[in-house]
C-alpha cells in the first residue's frame, strides 16, 4: 500500500495549499490524467492546430507520391503502396517535436508555477502533455489514412492491420516523447527545442526505410539503415497494414519503445524538476 510522505513542520502562508512531496503511482497518474484533459482541450481552443494537423498529411502524400514516385518504381500507384506506412510514421515523428516546442513554451510563461503551487504530483504536467500530445498524433494518424484512401491506397491487411499499425506508431511516438520533452527541459528558448529536434529527427526519418529500401542505399549507408528503430517501426507498419509478416519487426518496435522511454523518461522527469 503506498504511503504519502509529507514535508515535516514548516510555516506555511496562510492560505498556501498543502503538497505532498512524494506521492503513490495511482495518484500521480490520475493527476496526470487530469492534465491531459487540459492539454486536448487546448486543441479545440486552438482550431488553426487541428488545420495544421489537416493540411500537413495531404502536402506530404501529395509531393511524395506523386512528384517522386514515377522517378522511385516506374510508377506512383505501387510507389504510393510502399510509401503509406512510411509517411505516416514520418508525420507522427516530425509530430513529437511539438511536445518538447509546448513544454519549453509553458516554462517561458510561468505556467509551470502555477502548477507547482497546486496540491498535484510534481511530474503531472509533464505526463498530461505527453497524454495529450497522443490525441494530436491519432488526429495525423486518420488524416494521413484518408488521404491515402482518396488516392487509392487499399491496405490488405484490413482493418485490424491498419489498427495495429496506428497504435504500434503511437506507442514509439510515446517513447520518442519523452526525448522530446528532454530536449525541451533543457534547451533555453523553444526555437532551440525545435532546431536540436530537428538535428535528431531528421537523420532517424530519412535514413530509415520510410522512403527507400535500405538495400538501395549505399553500402555504408545499408546497414545503419537496416538497424534504425525508425526502419523497424515502418517495416512493422507496412507488413500489419500490407498482409505481410509483421512479427520480427513488431517485437524490435517494442524493444526499442521500452529501450527509448527506459533512457529518457527519468531523463525528462529530471530535466523538468531541475528547472521548475
Amino acid at each position: 500500500m503506498s504511503t504519502v510522505t509529507t514535508r515535516p513542520s514548516t510555516p506555511a502562508s496562510p492560505g498556501a495549499p498543502h503538497v505532498p512531496e512524494r506521492l503513490g503511482p495511482l495518484v500521480t497518474m490520475r493527476h496526470g490524467l487530469q492534465l491531459t484533459w487540459r492539454s486536448v482541450l487546448k486543441i479545440k481552443a486552438n482550431p488553426e492546430e487541428v488545420l495544421g494537423l489537416m493540411l500537413q498529411p495531404v502536402m506530404f502524400v501529395t509531393l511524395f507520391v506523386f512528384v517522386f514516385g514515377q522517378a522511385m518504381m516506374g510508377d506512383w500507384q505501387t510507389y504510393r503502396d510502399f510509401l503509406m506506412p512510411g509517411i505516416i510514421a514520418q508525420s507522427v515523428i516530425f509530430a513529437t517535436m511539438g511536445t518538447g516546442f509546448t513544454l519549453s513554451q509553458d516554462v517561458e510563461k510561468g505556467i509551470f508555477d502555477r502548477f507547482r503551487s497546486l496540491p498535484i504530483a510534481r511530474s503531472a504536467p509533464l505526463i498530461g502533455a505527453i497524454l495529450g500530445d497522443l490525441v494530436r498524433y491519432a488526429i495525423t494518424v486518420v488524416m494521413v489514412l484518408l488521404v491515402g484512401l482518396a488516392i487509392g491506397f487499399r491496405p490488405e491487411g484490413g482493418v485490424v492491420g491498419v489498427v495495429s499499425a496506428a497504435g504500434l506508431i503511437l506507442l514509439f511516438a510515446f517513447a520518442l516523447c519523452w526525448m522530446s520533452a528532454f530536449v525541451g527541459m533543457l534547451a533555453r528558448t523553444p526555437m532551440a527545442v525545435q532546431s536540436f529536434a530537428m538535428i535528431l529527427l531528421f537523420p532517424l526519418t530519412f535514413g530509415s526505410s520510410a522512403f527507400v529500401s535500405p538495400d538501395d542505399m549505399p553500402g555504408w549507408l545499408a546497414p545503419i539503415a537496416a538497424n534504425n528503430p525508425v526502419t523497424h517501426v515502418v517495416d512493422a507498419m507496412r507488413a500489419l497494414m500490407l498482409d505481410g509478416d509483421a512479427g520480427g519487426p513488431v517485437a524490435w518496435t517494442l524493444v526499442w519503445a521500452v529501450i527509448i522511454t527506459a533512457i529518457f523518461f527519468p531523463l525528462a522527469v529530471w530535466a523538468y524538476r531541475r528547472r521548475t
